[in-house]
């Protein structure tokens, strides 16, 4: 199940035109290293962990060593992996060494189980995390209702302590929520680290 919030957005190529609305989505949880190594070890009961750590840990480093060798590395269902590079831009083709190059970029192509998910997906649709952290917060100070649109700003980057700013064209359209009985709207999908809520407002 892929949660998801909605928002609204200008378009920056047309001025004119009317703000439409998208789905940005909203991580439930964070799969770490040891976690997913667990899950796959629990898909193979042949398989310990240590084992599966070790070659997943393996198959990183081979990667890494192909494409260090210009390979490009075709990963079956996973996909392929190869490298595009960074440089700086020199006056003529003579005058380009490697010293241009400033950084070694691994590029990922998803393969045939990757190329399109959302036939196979499901999604729900949740309160933004702004809206889920200020619903909680207000809930906790004993309050009824919600300011979207002062949380909103006080969550983007060169918001004033005024809450002043008027600049971001993602503010909605209503400013307050009542939070209820039961936690607000989408409560489920408040799994996420509260520090990237000025991301996904």
């Amino acid at each position: 199940m892929i949660d998801y919030s909605v928002y609204m957005q200008s378009n920056p190529l047309d001025e004119t035109a009317a703000p439409k609305a998208y789905a940005k989505a909203q991580m439930r949880e964070l799969m770490t290293f040891d976690k997913f190594i667990k899950h796959i070890a629990s898909h193979n009961g042949g398989f310990s962990r240590g084992m599966v750590k070790g070659i997943v840990s393996d198959t990183c480093s081979c990667i890494v060593e192909q494409l260090l060798e210009g390979k490009k590395v075709q990963f079956g269902e996973l996909g392929s992996f190869w490298i595009s590079l960074s440089c700086t831009g020199a006056e003529s083709m003579e005058d380009f060494t490697a010293a241009n190059i400033t950084g070694v970029n691994i590029v990922f192509t998803p393969g045939d189980d990757f190329a399109n998910l959302v036939h196979d997906a499901e999604f729900n649709v949740v309160a933004s995390r702004i809206a889920q952290a200020a619903t909680l917060k207000t809930e906790k100070a004993g309050g009824t209702t919600v300011d979207l649109e002062a949380a909103r700003a006080a969550a983007r980057p060169n918001s004033s302590s005024s809450g002043s700013s008027s600049s971001n064209s993602n503010s909605g359209s209503g400013s307050t929520t009542n939070t209820g009985g039961n936690g607000g709207e989408g409560g489920g999908g408040g799994g996420d680290d509260s520090g990237d809520t000025g991301e996904n407002d």
